[in-house]
C-alpha cells in the first residue's frame, strides 16, 4: 500500500460531505428487479428498466446531462473532467437486479437506529431474527444505523447500496468542482445475479481505461480475486420399461441422478463445507423422468487448475453410478463462465493500490480479500477493463436477513470521490 501518510500529506482540502445515499437507497429498494435465469430476453425482466429510468431521471438532475438507458436496460452517464490533466478515463459500476433466490417484491426496509448490540427481529416475519452470533458483522456496527426488512422479502442492498453510492459520489463530485478528477463513466448493468450482468455492456460507448465495480461487503474492503466459474451439465439416458415387467430391463435415470448426487463428497467440496480459498461442486438443478435426467451443476476454484479438478470429482462421481446400470449411458458438458480476476489485474497493481488508498482516506483500515463468487467486474477485466470490486456495505445478500449499515454506505460514497482524485493526483 505504500506510506499512507505521504498520500494524506497530498490530499486537497475537501468540503465536508452531505450525504444523500439514504434517502436514494431506501427509495431504490421499493422497486422489484428481481432478474430471471429462464428468460431469454436482455434485460431478462422488464421490470428492472423501472429502476434504470429512475436513474437516468436522476442522473440528469444532478448535471450528468448525457444519462441514458440503452434497449438492454444499461444506464450509461458521464461526469466531465474538472482537472486540465490527462487522467485515465474511470468507471464505476453497480447492478440493478436482486437475486432470484428471494423475493425482491414489495420491499419494506426498516432503519435501526444507533445499534446496541443483540439480535435485530424482524417486524412482517418474527420467526426471521438477525442474530448477532451468526453476523458477526454487527459487532462492528455498535452507534450506526442498521438497514433491514420486515422479514418478508430481501432488501436490495446487493446491489442498490451500491447504486445509491455512486450517485451520492456524482453527486458530491458535480456540486463542488475545485474537486479535481478526470473524466469519471458511470454503468449501471441488468442481470448480474443470473451471470449476464455484462453481456450486452457497450464498452466503446464507454471508453473507460479502468473501472471498479461497487458490490463488496465489509466495510473497507477492496477484492481483487474472484473464483473462476464452469457450469456443467450431466445428460443421463436411462432405461423405460412397463413397471409391471422391469425386472432386468428398466434402468431408472431419476434413480441414477439421485445415485450421482449421494456419490459426491459429503464432507468437503461442497458450498456447507468449504470456505476461503477452497472450491466446490455445487448441483442446483434437476430434471428428471424414468428414462431420462438432466442435472445442473456450478463448479468453482480460484485456479484453473482447481477447476478442472471439479470436473474430474464430477464425471467420477457419473461413472461411478453408471456402474451400476450398464445399459444407461451421460453426456456430460462443462461450459466456461467466468475466470479469475486477478489474471488481469496483477498486470494492473495501481488499480488496486489506489482503491486500498482511496479506502484509507475514507477513515478506514483497507482490506484486500477473494471473493468466493463473481462480479461484473471479472467479466469486465476480461473484456479489456480491469475492474476490482470495492465494497458497498452489503451484508446477509440473497436473504429475508439481507442488512446494510447507513455509515458504511456513506463511507463507500467517500472512497469513490477519493478513488476519482488519487488517479488525478497521478496524472
Amino acid at each position: 500500500m505504500g506510506d499512507t501518510r505521504a498520500w494524506r500529506d497530498a490530499v486537497p482540502a475537501f468540503p465536508a460531505f452531505d450525504h444523500t445515499v439514504l434517502e436514494r437507497f431506501l427509495r431504490y429498494v421499493t422497486i422489484d428487479t428481481q432478474s430471471d435465469p429462464d428468460s431469454p430476453t436482455t434485460p431478462s425482466t422488464e421490470k428492472q428498466k423501472n429502476l434504470g429510468r429512475l436513474l437516468v431521471t436522476e442522473l440528469r438532475e444532478i448535471g450528468l446531462a448525457d444519462a441514458d438507458m440503452d434497449d438492454n436496460g444499461y444506464v450509461y452517464a458521464t461526469l466531465p473532467a474538472t482537472s486540465a490533466k490527462t487522467v485515465p478515463v474511470l468507471c464505476f459500476c453497480s447492478h440493478m437486479d436482486t437475486s432470484p433466490d428471494c423475493s425482491g417484491a414489495g420491499v419494506k426496509p426498516q432503519i435501526v437506529r444507533n445499534y446496541q448490540g443483540g439480535d435485530i427481529v424482524l417486524p412482517g416475519d418474527p420467526a426471521q431474527v438477525i442474530r448477532a452470533a451468526e453476523h458477526p458483522a454487527l459487532a462492528k456496527q455498535i452507534g450506526n444505523d442498521i438497514v433491514t426488512t420486515d422479514g418478508t422479502t430481501l432488501l436490495g442492498a446487493d446491489n442498490k447500496a451500491g447504486v445509491a453510492e455512486i450517485v451520492d459520489a456524482m453527486r458530491f463530485l458535480v456540486a463542488h468542482p475545485e474537486i479535481k478528477h478526470g473524466t469519471i463513466k458511470v454503468l449501471f448493468t441488468p442481470d448480474e445475479e443470473i451471470g449476464r450482468g455484462v453481456d450486452k455492456a457497450d464498452l466503446k460507448r464507454l471508453s473507460a481505461d479502468f473501472a471498479y465495480t461497487i458490490d463488496g461487503e465489509s466495510a473497507g474492503t477492496v477484492e481483487d480475486e474472484t473464483f473462476s466459474a464452469d457450469a456443467a451439465v450431466v445428460t443421463i439416458q436411462g432405461v423405460s420399461a412397463h413397471p409391471g415387467f422391469a425386472k432386468g430391463k428398466m434402468e431408472n435415470a431419476i434413480k441414477i441422478a439421485a445415485r450421482i448426487i449421494d456419490n459426491l463428497p459429503r464432507d468437503t467440496c461442497s458450498p456447507e463445507t468449504t470456505e476461503d480459498r477452497e472450491g466446490f461442486v455445487h448441483p442446483h438443478g434437476v430434471e428428471a423422468a424414468l428414462d431420462g435426467a438432466t442435472l445442473k451443476f456450478i463448479l468453482r476454484d480460484f485456479t484453473d487448475e482447481g477447476l478442472k479438478d471439479k470436473a474430474a470429482v464430477l464425471e467420477r462421481a457419473v461413472k461411478t453410478a453408471l456402474k451400476d446400470f450398464p445399459r444407461s449411458s451421460y453426456r456430460m458438458k462443462v461450459t466456461e463462465q467466468y475466470r479469475n480476476m486477478r489474471q488481469v489485474l496483477e498486470r494492473h497493481p495501481q488499480v488496486v493500490a489506489n482503491a486500498m488508498e482511496a479506502v484509507h482516506r475514507a477513515g478506514l483500515a483497507p482490506i484486500k480479500n477473494s471473493i468466493r463468487g463473481g462480479t461484473d467486474g471479472s467479466r469486465l477485466s476480461f473484456m479489456g477493463l480491469p475492474c476490482p470490486n470495492v465494497f458497498a456495505g452489503e451484508h446477509a445478500f440473497h436473504s429475508r436477513l439481507e442488512w446494510v449499515s447507513v455509515q458504511d454506505m456513506e463511507a463507500a460514497v467517500r472512497t469513490i470521490v477519493h478513488l476519482a482524485t488519487i488517479w488525478e493526483e497521478q496524472a
